[in-house]
């Protein structure tokens, strides 16, 4: 017989939804795009109706709008969907391949912070993430995903050895760091991937965590972003089943 007062209020409690993340400023480059083919129609009708016109600064112009209009049809058929969190997972993605990983595997998620010479801390528009170990992270990334990483988070390398007096490595050996990487079940990482790993430990010790989400990712405020994070990793820590297949 079901004893009411030995209900779990964890266990019992209903599972997250799922939500799905599409970042703010997708939008624009359908704008884009339709602007460069009307500076393309534009200059072909001015070419037509003023033969006697400087052909030069024309196909200067043109070549622009035909730049400019395939940067923009690449942004709109890039992935909209950025992020989807689940009651068991978190993930990205993107045109070049996404990563999964359990909430299980999250120790920590964050802002992320520089210390100041005036003594107080700048907080920086990038979540940050670190795993409690990095085996299935690194054998789920694709090299393509591993690049990406590896040249948009460069940056905030730079600052925090910019900001640590008398760091212990220079900048070159930790940006292009790929020394083979070994898992803990003895299988040796290569190349970008063993790259991404070095530069997750790097991240680490001068930054706190693995690696970066950027707030140009998402549909909301960093902050509120990391608080509903936060709630998806706290309901898979407190939930008996995942701990058992964790």
């Amino acid at each position: 017989m079901h004893d009411p007062a030995n209900t779990d209020p964890v266990s019992e409690a209903p599972l997250m939804e799922t939500r799905y993340i599409k970042p703010v400023n997708s939008q624009p480059s359908i704008y884009w795009f339709a602007l460069s083919l009307a500076m393309i129609l534009a200059i072909g009708i001015t070419s037509f109706m003023l033969p006697t016109i400087n052909n030069v600064g024309l196909s200067v112009l043109l070549l622009f709008a035909l730049t400019f209009s395939v940067i923009a049809f690449k942004q709109m058929n890039a992935p909209i969907l950025t992020f989807t969190l689940s009651f068991m997972h978190f993930q990205y993605h993107s045109a070049e391949g996404g990563w999964s990983i359990r909430w299980q595997a999250i120790q920590q998620l964050g802002l992320t912070e520089l210390p100041t010479t005036e003594g107080w801390y700048q907080t920086l528009p990038w979540m940050g993430v670190k795993l409690k170990d990095y085996d299935a992270f690194l054998t789920s990334v694709c090299p393509r995903v591993a690049s990406k990483m590896l040249i948009e988070q460069r940056g905030l390398l730079f600052l925090a050895v910019k900001r640590t007096p008398n760091s212990p490595h220079a900048i070159e050996d930790m940006l292009f760091d790929d020394t083979p990487y070994t898992t803990q079940k003895g299988v040796v990482l290569k190349g970008l991937i063993a790259m991404l790993a070095n530069r997750m430990r790097y991240n680490r010790e001068l930054l706190g965590f693995d690696f970066f989400i950027s707030d140009d990712l998402l549909d909301r405020p960093l902050g509120e972003f990391i608080g509903l994070a936060r709630r998806y990793l706290a309901q898979a820590n407190d939930t008996p089943t995942f701990k058992q297949k964790a």
